[in-house]
């Protein structure tokens, strides 16, 4: 089963996540795709691994998601991927589609392609059950960076294809889950 649940920032989706992986009664496996590159974003991944059973493995996985996922996926394993809302942003960074926007240029990025198709592929070929987080971007304004603009445009089509394909949707407000699908 492969369950997506997605929200603000601090709406509580992470703590759904790590719920359900752990009335799941499965083996968890935690794929964290966060940077820790300045102090603030260290105290939040520091905050994250605290709250999570010390028995969980961990996977730290910034770009090549489908990979990881293949790799880890078994009949008797939860994954939690938390969240692709950073790995879609690592790929921004990694590969060229953040230059390309700052410049007005067209988005050619074969690594952003790459990776987000690869994802849609594997998803529904996983044993077990993954659990993928993700922020709902689509509330806000409309940002006026051209980079931040392509980023949400970005992250709102791959929060569609990846709910396409989710046996289970649920947006997460105030701590308090709203089943979607």
């Amino acid at each position: 089963m492969i369950e997506f649940i997605l929200g603000g920032a601090r709406s509580g989706k992470s703590v759904l996540a790590e719920t359900r992986a752990l009335e799941s009664g499965l083996k968890v496996t935690y794929i964290a795709t966060a940077h820790a590159e300045d102090a603030e974003m260290a105290r939040r991944v520091a905050h994250h691994q605290a709250r999570r059973p010390a028995v969980w493995a961990t996977a730290e996985v910034p770009v090549r998601l489908a990979a990881a996922l293949r790799e880890h996926a078994a009949a008797d394993a939860c994954l939690i991927v938390d969240c692709l809302t950073l790995w879609l942003t690592n790929l921004f960074l990694s590969g060229r589609a953040a230059a390309q926007a700052e410049a007005g240029e067209a988005i050619a990025c074969e690594l952003l392609a790459g990776e987000t198709e690869g994802l849609l592929a594997t998803l529904p070929a996983l044993p077990g059950r993954v659990i993928l987080v993700s922020n709902e971007v689509g509330c806000g304004i409309v940002p006026m960076h051209p980079v931040s603009r392509l980023f949400a445009d970005e992250q709102g089509r791959l929060n569609q294809r990846v709910a396409a394909i989710c046996g289970s949707v649920t947006l997460v407000a105030a701590g308090l889950p709203l089943r979607l699908k």
